[in-house]
């Protein structure tokens, strides 16, 4: 895998590692796009991360009841070989070397990660719900994945992403 500066990924002739998961990524405060180049390398230099597809960074304003700048978000594809807890785990670990702090929910932040999709798993565990909760309700989310899998299926709605950012779009 190679990513490159313009934000893009290029598959490389490397091994599918067995798990195919979505990842939601968002900045707000300080070097927004630095803080997801960061994060986009972390993941590709990863051993048991292949990262395979990259949207394109986009502005959006913030969701919630908490004043604060826009978000530049984007979303990954990746193969992994790691278990959605561990993943979970190295991706929060990634947000903390980049400075977030969990003060204010849905305040602003470094660095946000989420996994949307982590293959077809559905899990209502305490630590880490799937797919993600609110992504069938957000733009900043549906747009980019539309971007890199419009037809990825939500796989407790059963619905394709064009799909709920379709009827997402007819709501708004």
């Amino acid at each position: 895998m190679e990513y490159r500066e313009d934000g893009k990924a290029e598959m490389s002739a490397g091994k599918k590692l067995g798990h195919t998961v979505y990842v939601g990524l968002g900045s707000n405060i300080g070097d927004c796009e630095g803080y997801l180049d960061f994060a986009l390398k972390k993941m590709a230099g990863h051993p048991r991360i292949e990262l395979d597809r990259v949207s394109t960074f986009i502005r959006t304003k913030p969701v919630g009841p908490v004043e604060q700048p826009d978000f530049l978000n984007a979303c990954a594809r990746l193969q992994t070989s790691l278990e959605a807890g561990e993943l979970l785990i190295f991706l929060q670990q990634l947000e903390q070397e980049a400075g977030r702090t969990r003060e204010i929910h849905w305040g602003p932040r470094t660095l946000d990660l989420d996994i949307l999709l982590y293959d077809d798993l559905v899990s209502d565990d305490k630590t880490l719900t799937l797919p993600h909760p609110e992504m069938h309700k957000r733009l900043f989310v549906l747009e980019p994945m539309c971007e890199i899998a419009p037809e990825a299926v939500h796989p407790r709605l059963g619905k394709s992403m064009a799909k709920l950012r379709e009827d997402l779009m007819k709501v708004e």
